[in-house]
């Protein structure tokens, strides 16, 4: 469990840490960005679209929501009053779950897939800390299905849930579904478990939740990431560990046995020959000498008592 654990622990610090190297590029350019300037700004944010793919669309509003410079002049002028990251950008720092592009669905390039983003956004502030409008960026959500994928391994899934326990990413048949297992129930506590249960597949697996995906200061998108492996596999290991060790054991127990039987036979040899000879010696005085015995001390002084009877007994009286 340690290992599958360590996997799950290790999976979201490097989702989280390569979200907040992202982040930080917003929160420095939020924090630069000088609204009097809207050419230098709107050459930044095309720079950084260049640049960097991961990003779909970078703008930069006043507090009414109007969007002032944007990647490649999308949405130039129109209102974003009534989008999440906005509203909530205006106050604070923020970061918006996966979603369908609204706004952008027109004027993006045409994929396979409806386009769908994760936003990052924070406030554009003056020295006095007045706010005069928002950074908001959406992060293309391919890039983050490429980053979970790469963190899979065989017969181990990674699961990505979001606040409300839906399936952001994992198998397929469970995807954008909400998840009621255990597991899915327990994400939200501070501390990682591990819990054996049976999934909706009808399968037992064993399931490590790791509670929060999150680094530094990078705003929270109230995921949760859940490692699972099945209970047969996940097993497997320690099962063959015991198997091994009983193996051994009844190995070495087998091999205890014959030595002892081996050295019984080695001890009770000689008196046997011994008794066999003082059985004979009483019946015939003349019977053949007892066997000169060396195995053992005690063998030989009884051995040489024995004879030395035996020549008593010859004596003419």
């Amino acid at each position: 469990m340690d290992k599958l654990t360590g996997r799950g622990e290790l999976s979201a610090n490097l989702l989280a840490r390569r979200l907040h190297q992202l982040w930080l590029q917003v929160d420095a350019f939020s924090r630069s960005a000088d609204l009097a300037q809207l050419d230098k700004v709107r050459g930044q944010i095309n720079f950084i679209g260049d640049l960097d793919q991961r990003y779909s669309w970078i703008g930069v509003t006043n507090v009414d929501g109007r969007v002032l410079a944007s990647t490649r002049g999308m949405l130039e002028g129109a209102s974003v009053a009534q989008r999440p990251w906005f509203r909530r950008g205006l106050t604070g720092p923020t970061a918006v779950d996966v979603h369908e592009a609204q706004l952008l669905a027109q004027l993006l390039p045409q994929q396979s897939e409806p386009p769908r983003f994760i936003d990052l956004a924070a406030p554009i502030r003056q020295a006095d800390g007045a706010t005069l409008g928002v950074l908001g960026a959406h992060l293309d959500w391919r890039w983050v299905v490429a980053n979970l994928a790469s963190m899979q391994a065989p017969g181990i899934d990674v699961l990505l849930l979001s606040r409300e326990r839906t399936v952001l990413y994992g198998p397929a048949d469970l995807i954008n579904k909400p998840l009621a297992v255990g597991s899915a129930l327990s994400a939200n506590r501070a501390t990682s478990i591990v819990l054996d249960e049976r999934w909706p597949d009808g399968k037992d697996y064993i399931t490590v939740v790791i509670p929060a995906v999150g680094h530094d200061n990078l705003p929270s998108f109230g995921w949760s990431l859940l490692i699972r492996q099945e209970t047969g596999s996940a097993l497997g290991p320690t099962r063959e560990l015991v198997r091994t060790f009983w193996s051994m054991l009844g190995a070495g127990a087998l091999v205890a046995l014959a030595l002892l039987i081996l050295g019984a036979q080695w001890v009770t040899t000689p008196l046997r020959r011994l008794a066999s000879s003082a059985e004979l010696i009483v019946i015939d005085a003349d019977a053949p000498a007892p066997h000169v015995e060396t195995r053992y001390d005690e063998a030989a002084r009884l051995s040489d008592a024995l004879v030395k009877l035996q020549n008593v007994g010859r004596r003419p009286s």
